[in-house]
């Protein structure tokens, strides 16, 4: 069994208004590592056996549809292992 991850963020262009809070928020919690922080989707999705060409083009696909706008967001598909 594999997993293929599919990551989806905002563009650099638009606003992240939750990855400014989580930003703002780190210094008062004492944590001062983060210069900026954006917030993103993680989609896990399980196949059986090594995922083929075909299977990552028609994920990138329902990516593109219904994952991620791509208005306002970029995403990649990847394999876990």
């Amino acid at each position: 069994m594999a997993k293929i991850i599919v990551d989806v963020m905002l563009k650099p262009e638009i606003l992240d208004p939750q990855g400014q809070a989580v930003g703002a928020a780190l210094p008062r919690l004492g944590f001062t590592f983060a210069k900026s922080v954006r917030q993103g989707k993680r989609f896990e999705i399980e196949v059986e056996g090594e995922p083929t060409p075909a299977q990552l083009a028609e994920v990138a696909k329902a990516a593109e549809t219904l994952l991620a706008n791509p208005v306002i967001e970029t995403f990649t598909v990847r394999v876990e292992k």
